[in-house]
């Protein structure tokens, strides 16, 4: 009786080697979204420097004032417009007041400005985007066209003149400091959600016809059920983005503002402040512009690669 041996012919896996393979596909690790958008973050070396910048400078206005305890006031005329030294390492200005010491308490004012201003466009942006994308018809005209409204508006000279209009009588009302901060950061905030409620409306136009939100209207969930449990999750990644970058632009606006003279009183110090009473020492104290000038710079440039960084790292075209 004849016998037949198997052989593996040339060129081809045996039963074992296809176990083989299959036992190292299965030994891969699988991230899950946020450690594969975590890894795609780090891989963006700028959007990391970035990250490293912002915290230094988050937590130089944080703690800085408890290892530098050198008053903002405490005037010296005897020390006015010093060049940067071991005893001022920023230099002082014209009433010889330590002006790292006024910068680090200036950030904590900034980046306040910063993130509350943005915390408002976003939420403004937001919600109008979500009705105006969600419900369609003459809610979305009416919305985008008050959208275009706002678009159309100078917005500089109409930030002077709303803050050179409420600033006395929010003064009075909350005092000198509370009262020009939320006129300062309610004007940057209600004057710049346009351009998030027009990404918030895109996403829900092309969020709202998916499958998971047919079900959702199908066994009856309400409307507000829908917008802000299953649409909303799903289009964070872009309204993240926005909000970094929003939080750059609120800082350079308020510095704007300040440098004019129409943002926070002298005695409190904001970098933007700063450039402005530097205005008229350029020549004999370049120094008293150059450091709070640099520090808006790294800040807003460290924002903005944050935001890009964070973009790429939720692309899911990237981190698949």
């Amino acid at each position: 009786m004849a016998t037949f041996e198997i052989r593996p012919v040339a060129g081809e896996s045996t039963a074992q080697q296809l176990f083989d393979e299959v036992d190292t596909l299965l030994d891969i690790p699988v991230r899950s979204p946020r450690s594969a958008a975590w890894h795609q973050f780090r891989q963006h070396y700028l959007a990391m420097a970035g990250t490293v910048i912002f915290l230094t400078l988050l937590i130089a206005t944080l703690v800085g004032p408890l290892v530098y305890r050198v008053p903002i006031d405490n005037m010296n005329f005897s020390e006015s417009l010093k060049g940067p030294s071991l005893e001022h390492p920023f230099g002082t200005d014209d009433e010889g007041r330590d002006l790292l010491a006024r910068a680090i308490y200036g950030g904590r004012i900034s980046m306040a400005v910063g993130v509350t201003a943005m915390l408002i466009a976003i939420t403004l942006g937001t919600l109008i985007g979500a009705f105006a994308g969600f419900y369609g018809g003459i809610v979305d005209i009416l919305l985008m066209r008050l959208t275009d409204t706002f678009l159309a508006l100078p917005q500089l000279p109409l930030l002077l003149l709303t803050v050179y209009l409420f600033r006395d009588p929010l003064r009075a009302v909350f005092g000198p400091i509370i009262g020009i901060f939320l006129l300062v950061v309610g004007v940057i905030g209600v004057l710049n959600w346009m351009p998030v409620a027009r990404l918030v409306r895109a996403a829900f136009l092309s969020v709202k016809e998916k499958e998971f939100v047919l079900a959702a209207v199908a066994i009856g969930s309400s409307n507000r059920r829908i917008i802000f449990l299953h649409i909303l999750p799903s289009v964070l990644s872009p309204i993240i983005v926005a909000a970094t970058l929003a939080v750059g632009a609120a800082i350079i606006t308020e510095s704007a503002l300040s440098f004019l003279g129409l943002g926070f009183p002298p005695d409190l110090p904001t970098w933007g402040r700063m450039l402005y009473d530097a205005q008229n020492f350029l020549d004999i104290a370049p120094h008293w512009a150059i450091f709070p000038g640099l520090l808006i710079f790294l800040a807003v440039i460290s924002i903005n690669y944050i935001g890009d960084g964070i973009r790429d790292a939720l692309d899911p075209r990237k981190t698949a």
